[in-house]
């Protein structure tokens, strides 16, 4: 592969930490994990934050510490990743699908109105590709209703609408550190929250509902635990949490190399006809977890053919989403017709590469290849 869709960043730096992690005695639950997630929750502002195996297990913890179950019911864009709905079933609870905005491939907030019912219990907002959801609109809905907001941060690690990191404004943010993330850990996830309540439920829910784990009973006299909910193993553990803290620290590097990386894109596909770049609305930035274009009309190949094309000359691309609606485990769900910009945009969209490493040289011959 000429120009790879992702490629990790790891440095010399980030293999030393994981190595001396591996020194410790207790491998989970350790002080690394401490360190990890006090200095995600300064980043995210926020006051609390716990580290999980996943996004989608910070998703399906978000659901149950919020009290959803049976027959509730939960708005997520139809335009995600599997995960997102899945963690709503989990509690088996309904996912009610919505369309999103043809420019930022965000949720439309004029939608999860038309969608609630007395039945609906929470929204999940995803902000899609490292721009931030409107969530002022969608705040306003919210309180009108009752309903607790859960971000899916998947992209938006260093996400920001009006000041505020994107997991800091509703009422949990769920962000994942898979391999192709912002940071990675391999895979991992981390929940933040100002809600106490929440963030003890979290901790419980996590290692198996246990009230005291091994690790505090290892440094008391205390041997007696108790399990107080059906928790799960869902753990993020010494090694994952070094590698994590130590990227953690060029965050910010990390993101600029990424807008950096989407600014050459932009300039260079300014003048080839049928391709739309990004939008970026006011108010907020965009850091490119994502650098997703649209294949319009006037292009002359389909959104598919140029996939193809691309692969064929070494160059790793992405569709993301082919929405959730028409996933085969889903399609029976829901009216195809409920989405009409979502099935629109399964036929355009095209992720191109980008990672922090990347080379001019490699953006321009991604470019080369789409004219």
């Amino acid at each position: 592969m000429k120009v790879p869709y992702f490629v990790p960043w790891i440095t010399p730096e980030d293999k030393k930490l994981v190595l001396k992690s591996l020194d410790q005695r207790w491998l989970t639950n350790g002080p690394m994990l401490g360190r990890f997630e006090n200095n995600f929750k300064k980043f995210i502002d926020t006051k609390f934050a716990t580290g999980v195996g996943s996004a989608t297990h910070a998703l399906h913890l978000s659901v149950k510490a919020l009290g959803i179950e049976e027959n509730d019911e939960v708005i997520v864009p139809t335009f995600t990743f599997a995960a997102t709905a899945n963690a709503v079933r989990y509690c088996n609870a309904k996912p009610v699908l919505t369309d999103v905005d043809p420019l930022t491939f965000n949720i439309l907030p004029k939608m999860i109105s038309k969608k609630i019912t007395k039945k609906t219990k929470a929204i999940i907002v995803v902000h899609y590709g490292g721009q931030s959801c409107d969530m002022d609109e969608i705040k306003s809905i919210a309180k009108k209703h009752n309903l607790p907001i859960i971000e899916d941060c998947a992209h938006a690690l260093g996400s920001i609408y009006k000041n505020k990191q994107c997991g800091s404004i509703g009422s949990t943010g769920c962000f994942s550190f898979y391999p192709t993330k912002i940071i990675t850990t391999g895979e991992g996830g981390m929940i933040t929250t100002n809600n106490s309540k929440l963030f003890k439920k979290f901790n419980i829910l996590k290692s198996q509902g246990m009230n005291i784990l091994p690790t505090q009973r290892d440094k008391s006299s205390l041997w007696r635990y108790d399990v107080v909910d059906l928790g799960f193993n869902y753990r993020l553990d010494e090694i994952r949490s070094s590698l994590g803290f130590s990227q953690l620290k060029r965050i910010n590097k990390i993101n600029q190399m990424r807008i950096n990386i989407a600014k050459i894109y932009d300039s260079l596909l300014d003048k080839i006809k049928g391709i739309t770049t990004p939008i970026v609305e006011s108010n907020r930035n965009h850091i490119y977890h994502l650098y997703t274009i649209k294949i319009e009309k006037d292009y002359p190949l389909s959104r598919n053919e140029l996939f193809i094309k691309l692969h064929k000359s070494g160059i790793g691309t992405s569709v993301q989403y082919y929405p959730l609606h028409l996933m085969s485990y889903n399609e029976k769900q829901y009216r195809n017709n409920d989405f009409p910009i979502a099935n629109k945009l399964k036929d355009q969209v095209l992720s191109l590469p980008i990672f922090p490493t990347m080379s001019r040289k490699q953006i321009e011959f991604v470019v080369k290849n789409l004219i």
